[in-house]
This record gives structure tokens, sequence and C-alpha cells, in this order.
């Protein structure tokens, strides 16, 4: 007899508090670069959007679980990225023009 009840994988949980002591320790840094450091502004603006990205990442990876999900559906999440790349960088653009 077979069944008919889809197979699932069960993964491993992740460990959320220190993902999320993760998440604020980059906050922290974030905070500090910004206010207590003498870099140029061109490149805190990059430090700071790599920071952004990260922290992004984890939260989409870990928190939404798209870490555990099939590929489609990673795929349909990474769809509209470029969408926003392109719409974040005429907003920082928009100066120049």
């Amino acid at each position: 007899m077979t069944s008919t009840t889809p197979t699932t994988t069960a993964h491993k949980r992740p460990n959320y508090i220190l993902i999320w002591l993760y998440l604020f320790v980059l906050t922290v840094v974030e905070v500090s670069a910004a206010f207590l450091s003498h870099i140029p502004k061109k490149w805190l603006i990059l430090i700071l959007l790599f920071f952004a990205v990260w922290k992004a990442l984890l939260v989409a990876l870990f928190f939404m679980h798209l870490k555990f999900e099939r590929w489609r559906l990673r795929i349909i999440f990474m769809i509209p990225l470029p969408l926003a790349a392109i719409l974040v960088t005429a907003a920082i653009m928009e100066k120049v023009w």
C-alpha cells in the first residue's frame, strides 16, 4: 500500500536567540560606525548598505524560513530584488541628476 501524504524532510531548528543576538551586534556596529566614524561619507554609505543587506539576508533566511524552503520559492522571493536595487539606486542618484 502506498502512502498519499507528501514526504517532508525535517530540518534542524535554528537557534533564534543566537541569530537575534547576531543581528543586534550588527546593528550596534552599524550605529557606532555611523556616529563615531571619520570614514568618508561615500565609504560609510557602502559599509552601511553592506550591513543592511547582510542583516536582511539573515532575517529572510532564518526568520522567514527561506533557508529551509525549496528553490522555487527562493527564486520567487529573489525576482523583485533587481527592481528594488534599481529603485534604491535611482533614489540615491537623484541628487546627482
